[in-house]
């Protein structure tokens, strides 16, 4: 572990301050670009939508989780330590949250208190999560287990499943856990095979404790 925590350091220090507060600052613009765009779809009628935003039904993949998590996944994993990847998706959710919010209160006229409080609870627990799963790029047993442990979160926000039926979401939920298997793949094929398949059996453990959709 010592030499573990000597490399992320190294890491570290090896990119400036500078450039990760540029890193950070990116992060934050996303987030709010993002959040803006999600409410403006949100709040425009669908007749003035492009038929293909509107056929992939791109304003309610945006109101469910899948994409949020993938996107905060991503933050994680490419933040150069844990305590890097804790603020930036910290960031990331605080900017977009608050967009989102502020556009619907000022512009859109209306404020959904009980919604506004699950995105504030996300984003309070957001950087406890992200530190968690930048070690899922780690070449130990551990990482394997979170990396297998996120595909399951991923699999129940794209699919729907019970003991005589089996659906998915829509399409571009399903891009998006091929894109998660794509980004926490492991040093081969097998094992991201591997990790994958239980990622799935923690799905079914899970739907089988908590039978509710969170996506």
């Amino acid at each position: 572990m010592p030499d573990f925590l000597n490399k992320i350091r190294s890491v570290e220090n090896r990119i400036s301050v500078k450039k990760q507060i540029i890193n950070t600052m990116g992060v934050w613009v996303l987030g709010i670009i993002l959040g803006v765009i999600s409410k403006y779809l949100d709040c425009t009628a669908s007749n003035e939508l492009p038929y293909i935003v509107e056929y992939l039904d791109v304003r309610n993949f945006l109101g469910r989780f899948a994409i949020w998590i993938f996107l905060a996944v991503c933050i994680s994993i490419y933040s150069v330590s844990p305590g890097r990847a804790a603020l930036n998706v910290f960031v990331f959710f605080a900017a977009m949250v608050t967009s989102y919010y502020l556009y619907s209160k000022f512009i859109a006229g209306f404020f959904p208190k009980s919604y506004a409080m699950i995105w504030a609870v996300l984003t309070i627990l957001s950087p406890v999560l992200a530190f968690i799963c930048w070690y899922s790029k780690g070449g130990s047993k551990i990482a394997a287990t979170i990396s297998a442990g996120i595909v399951a979160v991923l699999f129940n926000m794209t699919f729907s499943y019970g003991w005589i039926y089996f659906d998915i979401q829509s399409v571009l939920e399903l891009l998006v856990f091929i894109c998660g298997i794509i980004v926490l793949r492991r040093t081969t094929i097998k094992e991201t095979i591997i990790v994958t398949a239980i990622g799935m059996v923690f799905a079914f453990a899970i739907h089988i404790v908590i039978p509710f959709r969170f996506g």
